[in-house]
């Protein structure tokens, strides 16, 4: 059993307990407010602690040195480099410390360095990565193609190959055989399809199979060197991602304007950032977001701390003929009301940040690659080990949740695009997708027997 320490019971470590209980986990949660714990204990089956990390007393009493693994990651950086590094010192196998403040950034490898901290986790600058990816690259692989092993994977519109548009999944093996739709980028919102689900003519698409036959794919459906024509953006919203991503863009080559409320963060902004116009104002305000032309915009990306703010705002863009709009939503409510509003991308900090620090508990014996699709959904390679559940089972009776999807497995020399009736054997190297939003079905999946 591997025995995991979450200090900071706030949503982030919340997420991860939750995801973590159903896999071979002892799971202990610190924190100082008794409230918020007690409710904890009522939803999930952990040891809670309340107490002060930093107090060494109390992490040498949950005997910290036998322990595999201590995630610090209440809202305080300081904290949270404190306690991790005083865990690793007392013998605790691996720490990672959440750090969100920029002015950390700058310095993170002699932080990690001089405190024995083994990984440092962003929220901010993670979602920041995958909405620029999207915007500077257009597509979410490099080159169109992941690679792992003999199994790949592509993605493209439908545009590119129209005689999918129109089809049911379970029709799709007539035009592409021995290759499935994994995944399917709809209005903003990556989905795992089912057999009677229809492609439409605006989705994007995620499909598996064998590397030649997949690089063949390419070559039909593939545009070359299709790099963004990004000149002109606009964010809303000032605080840690918007900063990051108009940083980012900005080094990118775009024109960035990043409108924010606060007058005192605005100072912060503009004595930060270069070549950025930072405008003190209310995004919401629709006049101003027309003098500033906001028609002419190639991306808007809305990353204000309100979900609802994001999303009107997002649906505002769309109206006025934005091609790439961008959301951060933090709360899962409204995932339904996302795919009718027809925003390219919404992102979830929680979904992508709890998902790094899953694959860095789990760790490479468990899961040899991964890749992050939308920053919504991910892909992953795994060793079928000997004493895993799923071993021997046909799929139809591993009972998998909607969000999750056995894509194709590497059988010696072979690679088999699964049916219902398809078992795992042992040492098959299995490809799985998996929406970030289930990641906790994923240690379900991989619990021993």
């Amino acid at each position: 059993m591997i025995k995991i320490v979450i200090v900071g019971a706030g949503k982030l470590g919340v997420r991860v307990a939750a995801a973590l209980q159903d896999g071979d986990y002892a799971v202990t949660i610190i924190d100082k407010e008794d409230s918020v714990l007690q409710k904890l204990s009522s939803q999930l089956d952990v040891l809670t602690v309340n107490a002060d990390a930093k107090n060494i007393s109390v992490l040498k009493n949950i005997d910290i040195s036998r322990c595999n693994y201590l995630l610090a990651v209440t809202d305080n950086d300081e904290t949270n480099i404190i306690i991790a590094s005083f865990a690793k010192k007392l013998g605790c196998r691996r720490v990672i410390a959440r750090v969100r403040e920029p002015e950390h950034m700058n310095q993170l490898g002699f932080i990690k360095e001089t405190m024995g901290i083994d990984s440092i986790v962003n929220p901010d600058l993670a979602i920041t990565r995958e909405i620029y990816k999207y915007l500077a690259e257009k597509y979410t692989l490099s080159n169109g193609i992941f690679t792992s092993g003999k199994i790949s994977l592509i993605e493209f519109s439908v545009k590119r190959y129209p005689k999918l548009a129109g089809l049911a999944i379970h029709s799709v093996k007539d035009v592409l055989p021995n290759m499935l739709i994994a995944a399917i980028s709809r209005n903003g919102k990556v989905i795992i399809p089912h057999g009677d689900d229809q492609i439409r003519s605006t989705d994007s698409l995620y499909v598996v199979g064998e590397k030649e036959q997949i690089i063949a794919l390419n070559k039909k459906v593939h545009v070359r060197g299709k790099y963004t024509n990004l000149q002109k953006v606009m964010i809303i919203g000032g605080g840690k991602t918007g900063f990051y991503l108009a940083e980012m863009l900005s080094e990118f080559g775009a024109a960035v304007k990043l409108i924010e409320s606060n007058k005192e963060r605005c100072h912060y902004l503009s004595t930060h950032l270069n070549n950025v116009m930072v405008l003190h104002n209310n995004g919401t305000d629709l006049s101003l977001l027309e003098e500033e032309n906001l028609d002419e915009m190639d991306a808007f990306v809305t990353c204000t701390g309100y979900d609802e703010e994001n999303l009107l705002l997002a649906l505002t863009a769309k109206q006025h003929g934005v091609e790439d709009v961008i959301s951060k939503v933090s709360h899962e409510n409204y995932k339904n009301l996302i795919e009718r509003m027809g925003v390219d991308m919404v992102l979830n900090p929680l979904d992508i940040t709890a998902s790094n620090i899953l694959r860095f508990v789990q760790g490479d014996k468990t899961i040899i690659s991964s890749l992050l699709l939308q920053g919504q959904a991910e892909i992953m390679e795994i060793v079928a080990h000997s004493h895993m559940k799923m071993l021997n089972v046909p799929l139809s009776k591993l009972n998998l949740p909607e969000g999750v999807l056995i894509a194709a497995i590497h059988r010696g020399q072979q690679v088999i695009i699964p049916n219902g009736d398809t078992e795992i054997k042992w040492n098959d190297r299995v490809i799985i997708l998996c929406l970030l939003s289930e990641i906790g079905d994923i240690e379900k999946l991989l619990k021993n027997k």
